[in-house]
């Protein structure tokens, strides 16, 4: 499975400022409820899909207090957490494809705020599936340079069931299925490595360059209002910005 070097990209997220990060640990404590609510209960042991929100919590740099009040307070109120998830797909400017998540607990607001961004930025909204099929759903874990032994790390991965391991400047991209991530980062894990990321996500098959001033200003300016949208868990693109 071919990969993209988007390791600066991401270490560039995590250094977000204080209000930025607000936001992040405000989505991650929903993925967090989401968890408790439909994996099983907020107990990690087992909930796996709690431990996997969990690590992606901790790869984010979220304290271990925020992490277990959140727990805490979504097992408490499990019947209460009513956010629904949900898929938007379209296009940006020069016909970059958007793929918008969404955790609300109002769909019609939700679908309001995420067609503005797209309108504003001088892209569309589409129907589903319009741009799904330009991507693949996998398993990437992000381990920085240092943290690791190369040819360890490689050989651990692949017996955990990795699909591919790239080297990158700065650091190592780990690939999985959707399937095999758990196993791949719990292994990473108990080996006492530490993570950047870990997360499944989508990836782009092809990546779309922008060399338009004004398709660059409105694509950047559709991220921005994407990423101040409360609602807005992940946004995945193919543009190679």
């Amino acid at each position: 499975m071919a990969g993209h070097s988007k390791f600066a990209n991401i270490k560039h997220r995590k250094e977000k400022n204080d209000a930025a990060r607000g936001r992040i640990f405000t989505r991650l404590g929903r993925e967090l409820a989401m968890a408790v609510k439909h994996g099983g209960g907020g107990d990690p042991a087992a909930n796996s899909r709690l431990k996997d929100a969990i690590a992606k919590c901790k790869a984010e740099n979220m304290p271990n207090d925020t992490i277990e009040r959140s727990i805490k307070k979504a097992a408490g109120d499990i019947n209460q957490v009513n956010y629904e998830a949900t898929t938007y797909e379209g296009y940006g400017p020069g016909g970059v494809a958007v793929i918008v998540n969404v955790l609300t607990d109002n769909r019609n607001r939700a679908a309001a705020n995420v067609r503005n961004a797209f309108t504003k930025g001088n892209g569309n909204m589409g129907t589903p599936g319009c741009v799904s099929f330009m991507f693949n759903e996998v398993g990437q874990i992000m381990v920085e340079t240092g943290c690791a032994d190369e040819e360890e790390l490689m050989l651990l991965t692949a017996d955990a069931g990795a699909d591919d391991f790239i080297p990158q400047e700065g650091g190592y991209e780990i690939l999985t299925s959707p399937e095999n991530f758990s196993a791949v980062r719990e292994a990473i894990e108990v080996a006492g490595i530490q993570m950047v990321s870990a997360e499944v996500t989508m990836i782009p098959q092809t990546y779309a360059t922008l060399s338009s001033p004004e398709d660059l200003k409105y694509m950047n300016k559709m991220l921005d209002l994407l990423d101040n949208e409360d609602d807005v868990q992940n946004v995945y693109h193919n543009w190679e910005g």
